[in-house]
């Protein structure tokens, strides 16, 4: 097996970050299994090669000398399953590591390559001290102090599957309000018999229905047609729609 090219280096992509020299994992600052052997050099080769197509062939003459008899494909397909495992990824929905059929892979999640100081005993569960960076270490800090999943790390939806799902958000808030104006006798009933000013509230409610029904006809249409400024002008809506709705 060949020595790593990177012995000196560690590789930050998404919320993990892979020591090039022994193979450690961590996630969000914490310890993740080690990688060794084949998984940890089809890794290392695809980090030095970050958005570039490696082949197959590449990984095999990394992995195995001209000399070797191995069921190489096997071997290879084993390896790349137990990294997307270990990645928490997806073949069907990559965040990290893509197929291109028939050729090979790419790592397609951008990557930070450091370089570290190695202490003169590593321990299984530290990595290399990085080298006093300012901005790295705010970054690193920033990084592992999130509660939920950094951007990077969740799977790129297709515009058009975002704009439907908006679309359909739309249609289902246009149907509460079309079907509370149409109902008004029996919603002003039950108003009358829980409160002891139910016209306080129905009013509030009459006016925000047909308020919201414009509204979220516009939104429908701009995600309907593609209007490019729609996110921009949905987050400035968002402050009055919350509470109206």
């Amino acid at each position: 097996m060949p020595e790593n090219s990177n012995p000196n280096r560690l590789f930050r992509f998404g919320t993990f970050e892979l020591d090039g020299n022994t193979g450690d994992l961590r996630k969000d600052g914490k310890v993740r299994p080690r990688f060794q052997g084949q998984p940890l050099q089809v890794l290392l080769h695809l980090l030095e090669h970050p958005e570039e197509v490696v082949t197959r062939e590449e990984l095999r003459q990394r992995l195995w000398p001209a000399d070797t008899f191995v069921d190489y494909d096997h071997s290879l397909n084993a390896a790349v399953n137990r990294l997307r495992e270990a990645l928490n990824d997806s073949a069907d929905n990559p965040r990290f590591i893509q197929t291109i059929p028939r050729r090979g892979y790419r790592f397609i999640a951008p990557v930070e390559t450091l370089k570290v100081t190695a202490n003169a005993t590593t321990q299984s569960d530290s990595l290399p001290q990085i080298r006093h960076d300012a901005t790295i270490t705010s970054t690193l800090t920033s990084n592992r102090s999130r509660v939920l999943s950094d951007p990077r790390e969740l799977p790129v939806v297709p515009l058009a599957t975002v704009r439907l799902l908006f679309s359909l958000i739309q249609v289902m808030y246009l149907s509460f309000y079309i079907v509370s104006l149409t109902d008004l006798h029996r919603l002003q009933t039950l108003l009358a018999a829980a409160l002891q000013h139910p016209h306080w509230l129905f009013a509030p409610l009459v006016c925000t229905a047909l308020a919201g029904i414009p509204i979220r006809l516009y939104l429908f249409s701009a995600a309907v047609f593609g209007y490019s400024g729609l996110r921009r002008r949905f987050l400035t809506l968002f402050p009055v729609l919350f509470p109206m709705d």
